[in-house]
């Protein structure tokens, strides 16, 4: 079986491409863990061996990982913007709330917007206590 790019993403796990009769080139993992049978492995796995042109595993640097935790972060923190909003964006709603209401909630939505800002963050966030409309 032809394949190509083949890299470690892992301990035990290999991106690579092969060559499918039908598809061209696709993109194939082998896992250990995989049950399906559809590609034997086994003979990629050889082939690799005596090529000898799998890409070593390189794991994340630390700015990677963070990178992707403050982008969860951020996610997380948007969603409750987002539900937030949908109150303060509706002017019926919004009246409804008492003075004592909308300050709370207006700091409550600045300190969630300030979360990037934190001493610490990504790893380390203390969530606002939330205000609830």
């Amino acid at each position: 079986m032809n394949y190509r790019n083949a890299k470690y993403i892992d301990a035990t796990r290999i991106d690579c491409e092969i060559e499918h009769p039908a598809h061209g080139w696709i993109p194939y993992t082998i896992d250990p863990a995989d049950t399906d049978l559809t590609v034997n492995n086994n003979d990629l796995l050889a082939a690799m061996s005596t090529n000898g042109n799998v890409a070593a595993y390189v794991p994340p640097t630390q700015a990677e990982l963070d990178a992707v935790l403050a982008e969860e972060v951020r996610s997380e923190r948007n969603q409750l913007l987002y539900e937030l909003d949908v109150v303060i964006a509706n002017p019926l709603r919004w009246a409804e709330l008492t003075t004592t209401e909308q300050t709370e909630v207006a700091t409550y939505r600045t300190a969630l917007l300030d979360v990037p800002q934190q001493t610490g963050f990504p790893q380390t966030v203390v969530w606002p206590q939330e205000a609830t409309p």
